[in-house]
């Protein structure tokens, strides 16, 4: 069998990594991510993995390749620790099969 270290290739792509950094750095984003968070996106780990990327495709190591699955690792742990914002259904509610309209006051809007 071969040596599956030699045949290892990153999780993504480096420009991958450079479009996310550059993705992060935008206003929009930075925008976005302060109004849904409250705090300014931290962009760095994206730049240091891009750079990491290119050091992997110039020499291969088990440094490089050690500290792109890390991060990646990181990367999907943060992704699964936030909650859903609503609890889901176990049932459907009691009066699913009756029109929307039933027993509810008409809109007074006109």
């Amino acid at each position: 069998m071969a040596d599956s270290g030699a045949m290892w290739r990153p999780p993504r792509t480096c420009d991958d990594y450079w479009s996310e950094f550059r993705h992060c750095k935008s206003l929009w984003n930075r925008f976005h991510n302060y109004y849904a968070h409250g705090t300014s996106p931290s962009c760095g780990q994206w730049k240091e993995d891009y750079y990491s990327c290119r050091e992997w495709e110039k020499n291969p190591g088990p440094e490089t390749k050690d500290a792109l699955q890390q991060s990646e690792r990181n990367r999907e742990a943060e992704q699964r620790k936030f909650t859903p914002v609503w609890d889901l259904r176990r049932d459907p509610p009691r009066d699913w099969h009756m029109p929307l309209h039933q027993g509810k006051p008409p809109d007074s809007q006109s």
